[in-house]
């Protein structure tokens, strides 16, 4: 069967006035359906750069990157901008929420660049903010939510088109020790319900979550190893 996710010597450089800087330096990778990855790495590894291509954020310098079957590495930014909408759901440590927007319209928001009928994409928002525990606060907006429920939100908008990759950018970066708690249980349930999930992460305590941790430095992957022993919340937050 072949993978969600292939990626064959991908290289990033990019170009400061006469300097060249390579990002990232011939990573290969697969990652199968149901996956729970963590990406890490310090600062300058290349783990930023790796989350950017695998988002279809950014086109690699040169290798492949094979998502679902398609070949992303060449696309157009218009059909990049279609895949990211359909096969990527992502969730970033700033939320990324419109502040005028409620709750229900934010996570509407990527049902409106694929075309859904109005009606159908409030009922779709409404049972996916009540999916991660947020149905009596759907109509409130950004400013009158906490931390957690903000991250609820965006994680929420993340999953409505179904998308074959969860792509989490320090998930937990902003949130108190309790909050994070409740976030990866929440990453957890939606694993267990069958979804592929990527973290970003620099906290050694988020990527033990994970059933896989793979870690960059200087732009190649440093060790790629199974999680014997992923810590397990009993009773995730719903």
């Amino acid at each position: 069967m072949a993978s969600l996710l292939e990626i064959r010597d991908l290289k990033k450089t990019y170009k400061l006035g006469s300097v060249s800087i390579n990002a990232l330096n011939g990573v290969s990778l697969d990652i199968q359906r149901n996956e729970y990855v963590a990406l890490m790495g310090p600062s300058g590894s290349g783990k930023s750069t790796l989350m950017n291509l695998l988002g279809c954020l950014d086109t690699p310098s040169s290798g492949s990157y094979v998502l679902n079957g398609r070949d992303v590495s060449r696309m157009s930014e218009s059909d990049l901008a279609d895949i990211r909408n359909r096969e990527i759901g992502f969730v970033f440590q700033t939320f990324n929420l419109l502040a005028r927007l409620s709750g229900v319209d934010n996570v509407a928001l990527p049902l409106i660049y694929a075309g859904t009928a109005k009606a159908e994409r409030h009922s779709r928002a409404e049972k996916m903010l009540a999916a991660v525990g947020l149905g009596k606060r759907m109509h409130h907006k950004p400013n009158e939510l906490s931390g957690g429920e903000r991250q609820r939100v965006a994680v929420a908008r993340a999953l409505i088109n179904e998308p074959s990759i969860i792509l989490a950018d320090e998930p937990t970066g902003n949130l108190d020790t309790k909050t994070s708690y409740e976030i990866m249980g929440l990453f957890e349930r939606i694993h267990g319900e069958g979804n592929t999930v990527i973290i970003v992460t620099h906290e050694e305590d988020i990527a033990a979550h994970a059933h896989r941790i793979i870690r960059l430095r200087d732009g190649q992957m440093e060790s790629d190893t199974v999680n014997e022993n992923p810590v397990t919340i009993a009773s995730p937050t719903s």
